[in-house]
């Protein structure tokens, strides 16, 4: 019989419940009302002002279907705004809102400092050699399998 635990799948899925879990945990405790999912979308946009939706749901591996749900509840929050691409018209273009870089502005410290509480088991060397191994795995996987991506 198979034991889950020594499945690195199993494993995986266990340490991104976690993360989520303490994701939620220290966010809420902060005062703010976003998933990772959200978060990462916000730090994308931030990063490239106009970003499409398209290119975001790649950027942070979502499904472009999902990703139009993120965007939604972003939009309703005030976080984002969304626009047709004059170049593009099926492209959709997002912008941060002055309320979202404020949010993004508030909760970066609060995300960053909780990546401790995730691996917070590890001693600081595996810490670094763990976070090393996983960019590994996540980019020189199997390339069918990173190119396939939501």
């Amino acid at each position: 019989m198979t034991d889950l635990a020594d499945l690195p799948g199993y494993q995986i899925r266990r340490l991104q419940q976690l993360a989520v879990a303490v994701f939620a945990t220290r966010v809420a405790q902060a005062g703010f009302d976003l998933t990772p999912v959200q978060f990462g979308a916000l730090t994308a946009i931030a990063d490239t002002p106009g970003l499409d939706q398209a290119t975001l749901a790649n950027q942070i591996a979502i499904d472009r279907v999902t990703i139009g749900g993120v965007i939604d509840r972003l939009c309703q929050k005030g976080y984002v705004t969304r626009s047709i691409n004059p170049e593009d018209r099926r492209a959709r273009l997002l912008e941060l809102t002055l309320t979202g870089k404020e949010i993004l502005s508030r909760v970066t410290p609060v995300v960053i400092e909780l990546q401790a509480d995730i691996l917070s088991s590890l001693l600081p060397a595996e810490r670094d050699m763990f976070l090393k191994l996983l960019k590994k795995v996540t980019t020189d996987g199997p390339a069918d399998i990173r190119q396939n991506r939501p």
